[in-house]
């Protein structure tokens, strides 16, 4: 006897509970000397005798990992012996952070760090900091830089994304081209990084991200309104002060007008295209859709715009969130998406899932013939981004994470209120929704799942028929 389809329909349902008041906890001192101990065991297997872990304002999330902090406007260096000797390289702003590191270092400066123009007393030869920070020639030494050289067709291992007066600086302290290589890898690879996985405190800390993005996002859903500018709804966006992981994006109607990336004071037009989007550390939020209140509302061009997109794209999310688990590879998520919305017809490009942490995008096991397998502590966001030509875009990325009994006890047990909110988040899913994820799976987001195709109708979103 055949099964009927699974049908989705706009169905009047109240909005997800949010979190505006949640605790921002620091990661604990006991997870950050358990960081300390990963990447020195990570350089032990790969033989090397020291590491050079390059960080800027932009990129400084492998820096971070270690050091609790970015330098700000500066570059830095964080220089690591296989015998766990931290050096912090600094420039003339950032001299100061060094005592507050969680992983406690001597401090060397290299005024060249620094800003244009600024002083540069004590301006030592970089090759001689380097050396002083316990760079030996003869040593095997991995630089780390924050990007993932891929290319199947030649060696990347001397390929490097760090300013070419510090790479040669590295050089020059290791004696030969041949004994410096690129040890992003040990970092953020997909199936052996280090950062690709999180402990309790990891989570904690990076579902107050998650959390704040959401609860943003769903506050700016219910203020949109024609005649409201991308400003006002951009400003609802920011909160807490807090740094974002992403250009925050506030855009009705056609973007990038005069290259603008930011929001403006273009005004909301019913039947617009509209889209927001809003990251803080561990985790992002994003919603595409149109300013309408029903579809007979909607421009004569794309008329079939639940049909034709927002409801498969909704089909291929709910997929997605419940073939989620330990052990799944990435390949095996990609066939997910492409089956339930083949790449063909709708156009996504990006991988459909990637791994979050400091940054929005760390890496991705999530690709065509994937073989790495999901593992208990991976955060991920839900990226599938369709591109239908003619119609504007439909999104529901949030962030979600694989936690084992494990770790879901120890949640529950150190990180009480983070506890309750997933669980909430989960019922919310379940019994509203009706998704049903693995019980491996944890939600960061609150707005996971949580689609409205038309902004102009706060009551209903787009819910699985039972």
């Amino acid at each position: 006897m055949n099964q009927s389809p699974v049908r989705f329909e706009l169905t009047s349902v109240p909005p997800p509970k949010t979190f505006p008041d949640a605790k921002s906890p620091a990661i604990g001192d006991e997870a950050m000397r358990q960081r300390l101990q990963n990447i020195l065991l990570a350089m032990q297997q790969h033989r090397l005798d020291a590491i050079a872990i390059y960080a800027d304002k932009e990129h400084g999330g492998n820096f971070e990992y270690l050091a609790g902090f970015i330098p700000r406007f500066e570059e830095a260096l964080l220089i690591l012996t296989a015998q766990g000797e931290l050096t912090y390289v600094m420039g003339n702003e950032n001299l100061k952070l060094v005592p507050f590191a969680r992983n406690g270092g001597k401090c060397l400066h290299a005024p060249a760090f620094s800003l244009p123009n600024q002083p540069m007393d004590n301006d030592a030869p970089l090759v001689d900091v380097l050396l002083q920070a316990g760079l030996t020639s003869g040593s095997q030494i991995g630089v780390v830089g924050w990007k993932l050289f891929t290319n199947r067709l030649r060696d990347t291992r001397y390929t490097f994304d760090v300013p070419s007066f510090i790479v040669e600086a590295i050089i020059d302290a290791a004696g030969e081209r041949k004994n410096v290589v690129n040890a992003t890898s040990l970092f953020i690879s997909p199936d052996v990084g280090v950062r690709r996985l999180n402990t309790a405190s990891e989570i904690a800390f990076y579902e107050y991200g998650a959390n704040l993005a959401s609860t943003n996002v769903l506050a700016a859903l219910e203020q949109i309104e024609p005649g409201k500018t991308e400003k006002q709804i951009g400003q609802l966006l920011a909160a807490d002060g807090q740094p974002n992981s992403v250009i925050t994006i506030a855009a009705t109607g056609d973007r990038f007008a005069n290259a603008g990336l930011y929001p403006t004071d273009k005004a909301i037009q019913a039947g617009d295209k509209f889209s927001m989007t809003v990251g803080f550390k561990g985790g992002l939020t994003s919603r595409s859709a149109y300013v309408v209140a029903a579809e007979n509302e909607l421009p004569a061009a794309v008329a079939d715009y639940l049909p034709a997109l927002a409801i498969p794209y909704y089909r291929a999310v709910t997929r997605w969130l419940e073939a989620l688990r330990p052990g799944l590879t990435g390949g095996e998520l990609y066939q997910v998406v492409e089956e339930a919305m083949p790449k063909a017809k709708w156009h996504w490009h990006l991988n459909p899932g990637h791994l979050v942490a400091d940054e929005e995008w760390l890496c991705s096991p999530v690709y065509p013939d994937s073989t790495i397998a999901l593992e208990s502590g991976m955060i991920f966001q839900i990226d599938i981004i369709p591109s239908l030509p003619g119609y504007g875009g439909c999104s529901i990325e949030d962030t979600v994470a694989l936690a084992d009994a494990a770790l879901r006890e120890a949640l529950q047990t150190h990180y009480p209120d983070v506890w309750q909110r997933m669980e909430t988040r989960k019922r919310y899913l379940r019994d509203v929704l009706n998704i049903t994820v693995s019980e491996d799976v944890i939600l960061l987001s609150n707005t996971v799942g949580y689609l409205r195709p038309f902004l102009l109708d706060k009551t209903r979103a787009l819910v699985r028929q039972p």
